[in-house]
């Protein structure tokens, strides 16, 4: 297993985790992992990676990102980056093609048993339960995926936009409310997995 530090950043490398919480620290240049919090001073990355979630290959997490229960990322044919604040959340598989890395902004929320290949997925974004989002296609950032749907290969879903159906479609714009929505969504997973 090897970790990469990159600023407030870490991959995860051909690691397989089934521990409740991760904390990654630097402490006098090296890299320790440890499964409950320290009271150290050093900078710490906070993981939740709930039992039976996988991380397996190139894989590089932000603060605060949760992994929850049987969970699936897989970066074993190209890259997956997923930022700080964002979940994915029971059962959902993130896995790439070679060619189509998976990137995943700040605060996104990717709902249950959804499945989310090679693509691109914008900040403050929600992936509702269901739904499949194929190599290629790119979300925009406070956006919502209707659950069920289907973002088609290098479909591009606009910022603000709401989209639902088989294959997805933009319905309408996001509302300010929505937008909050899909903040506390993320927010509401964060404080979950610092309990």
């Amino acid at each position: 297993m090897g970790i990469n530090s990159s600023g407030n950043m870490f991959s995860l490398c051909s690691a397989n985790y089934g521990i409740e919480k991760l904390i990654v620290m630097e402490k006098q240049g090296e890299k320790n992992m440890e499964s409950k919090k320290s009271e150290s001073d050093n900078q710490k990355i906070h993981i939740f990676l709930a039992p039976g979630a996988h991380v397996v290959g190139d894989v590089t997490l932000g603060e605060n990102v949760g992994i929850w229960y049987n969970a699936v990322v897989r970066g074993d044919t190209g890259s997956i980056f997923i930022d700080d604040n964002s979940n994915v959340q029971d059962n959902s598989t993130l896995h790439t093609d070679e060619g189509h890395s998976i990137h995943i902004g700040k605060g996104v929320s990717i709902g249950h048993n959804a499945v989310v290949h090679g693509c691109t997925v914008g900040d403050n974004t929600v992936v509702g339960m269901g739904s499949i989002l194929l190599s290629g296609a790119v979300v925009g950032k406070n956006c919502i995926i209707g659950a069920g749907a289907l973002v088609t290969g290098k479909m591009v879903i606009p910022d603000n936009s709401m989209a639902f159906g088989n294959p997805a479609k933009v319905v309408r714009q996001l509302t300010a409310e929505e937008v909050e929505d899909n903040r506390h969504n993320a927010q509401h997973y964060v404080d979950l997995m610092n309990k």
